[in-house]
């Protein structure tokens, strides 16, 4: 059975982009990488995150996970596979970078 979703109420994917990258930009910006500080900045990056999409007040829960690598040349591959109704539940990744590191981060939402 299929859930109606209002369009005020769908996962727009542009808009929790928008989300991710403000976090991101508020939380790390242009600072250095520095191993010791990342737990910090990736927690604040994704409680940014969740504490904005609470107030786009829509019918969702949300995952999020969230990595920051340093830039120094080695590889970093990431994927996600998800079964669920494309109608109404819905995924966003943003790769963010400056010039010492890397922070990637994926948002799901499940309609509920």
């Amino acid at each position: 059975m299929a859930v109606e979703l209002g369009e005020e109420s769908l996962f727009v994917v542009d808009e929790v982009s928008n989300i991710i990258k403000e976090a991101i930009e508020d939380c790390i910006g242009n600072n250095i990488y520095n191993h010791s500080k990342v737990n910090t900045w990736l927690s604040n990056v994704i409680d940014s995150i969740i504490e904005s999409l609470v107030k786009l007040q829509k019918p969702y829960k949300y995952i999020v996970t969230g990595t920051i690598v340093q830039k120094n040349g080695a590889g970093l591959h990431t994927a996600s596979s998800c079964l669920w109704d494309n109608n109404t539940d819905g995924s966003c990744t943003v790769r963010w970078d400056n010039n010492t590191m890397y922070c990637i981060v994926s948002v799901f939402g499940l309609s509920v």
